[in-house]
């Protein structure tokens, strides 16, 4: 028999049985679309956080008080990060490499404007120097000065989520806004960043440090401190001075007992890169349960459709049908069944992956594509062998006298 007469034949017994045909298709083409959704999404994910990053710029560094990374000894008591910090630091004399410095404290708050609520996941108090060493950019009024930040007034400017959701349309610039209960005058409206998964970094109010902390924070220990170097070659050079800097500031000796952490945007991108490769193959592996869920429905489908057509099978193999016939008939058939499936899978992930899932613009990659095509379609060749064989194996008498 011919490879068009096998697969003529292998379509005619798929088809007598269209709906149950149509649910093991069904268990693949889910297998195979989940493979390709969730490694979009994890991949998706990654180029998120990785595009937030460089957006600081390569330049940037962030200092947060903690145990820092590589820390051995531990530090007895952990002294949290201060103004005066930041001014120390700000000292090109010490610090030659450090161009800018930028404490900041955040929090979150209700903003309310002419009975229109909403809730700002975050509110930074900082410096004018915030503005360029996160890359934040206006596109409407101007940032608030280092006068505004001395005389503490009560000026702002917002993200374009924030200036959405409360101003509609309208220019927020020179309006003014109820935040938290204290009132605060726009200044500017920063350029769309985009969003990076969970968190809206558009949405967002920064105003002068000291009025944040009279309002809300309190006069009391920073978030964090974001310093800009003098360039990108220059964030070595720069860390070690900031690392030399706190040490002093804060009285360590050791260098293994730091209470405090700097980070530059190429170790956060190491990091980000080796906990997203870490969480794809997560990804993946669930996935790929249940491609192997289908792969066993292909099983149990091909050695029901062997046992209703034992008879046949004696019949064909009493007028001289070779085994090689019918066992690459029902080989056929099962990978019939996992190529169908496969491929309706793949069209199902790539049309999901043009959707937002979770807050984040799936990125497909296509080597998952090829690959849990070609997974589906050995999975069907692998689990409908041992139901083919069997039908291939059986004697033509005892096929004969099945009822």
């Amino acid at each position: 028999m011919n490879p068009f007469e096998t697969l003529r034949f292998a379509v005619g017994g798929l088809a007598a049985n269209k709906v149950r045909s149509g649910l093991t298709m069904l268990g693949v083409l889910i297998g195979v679309a989940a493979v390709i959704l969730l490694l979009a999404v994890g991949n998706g994910s990654s180029q998120a956080v990785k595009d937030s990053i460089e957006k600081l710029g390569t330049n940037s560094l962030t200092v947060t008080s903690g145990a820092g990374f590589g820390a051995t000894g531990g530090a007895t008591t952990t002294k949290p990060l201060t103004v005066d910090d930041a001014r120390a630091l700000a000292d090109t004399k010490t610090n030659p490499d450090v161009r800018s410095v930028a404490p900041e404290v955040t929090t979150s708050q209700t903003a309310l404007y002419q009975g229109t609520s909403h809730t700002v996941s975050q509110v930074v108090g900082t410096y004018p120097a915030y503005f360029e060493a996160s890359n934040s950019k206006v596109v409407k009024g101007d940032y608030f000065s280092a006068d505004d930040v001395l005389n503490s007034r009560k000026v702002a400017v917002i993200g374009s989520t924030t200036a959405t959701d409360l101003f509609g349309t309208a220019d927020p610039v020179g309006k003014q806004l109820v935040l938290g209960g204290t009132p605060f005058t726009v200044v500017g409206e920063l350029a769309t960043k985009g969003g990076t998964g969970f968190q809206d970094p558009d949405d967002v109010v920064i105003a002068p440090l000291p009025t944040v902390q009279n309002a809300f924070t309190g006069f009391g220990s920073l978030n964090q401190i974001l310093v800009e170097a003098t360039s990108a070659t220059a964030t070595t050079p720069a860390q070690n001075e900031i690392t030399t800097t706190l040490m002093g500031q804060h009285g360590i000796s050791d260098p293994t007992a730091l209470d405090f952490r700097v980070s530059s945007q190429t170790s956060l991108l190491t990091t980000q890169a080796s906990t997203n490769q870490t969480f794809t193959v997560l990804l993946g592996a669930v996935a790929a349960i249940s491609l192997l869920v289908g792969g066993i429905g292909i099983t149990n489908i091909m050695l029901v459709t062997v046992t209703e057509r034992t008879r046949e099978i004696g019949i064909r193999k009493a007028i001289g049908a070779p085994k090689g016939v019918i066992l690459g008939q029902f080989l056929t058939e099962s990978t019939l069944l996992s190529l169908v499936g496969g491929g309706l899978g793949v069209a199902v992930g790539l049309i999901g992956s043009r959707f937002t899932i979770v807050g984040i613009k799936p990125v497909v990659i296509p080597e998952s594509v090829v690959g849990a095509l070609a997974i589906a379609v050995a999975i069907g060749l692998f689990f409908g062998s041992y139901p083919a064989n069997r039908a291939a194996s059986l004697r033509p008498i005892e096929a004969l006298r099945h009822e």
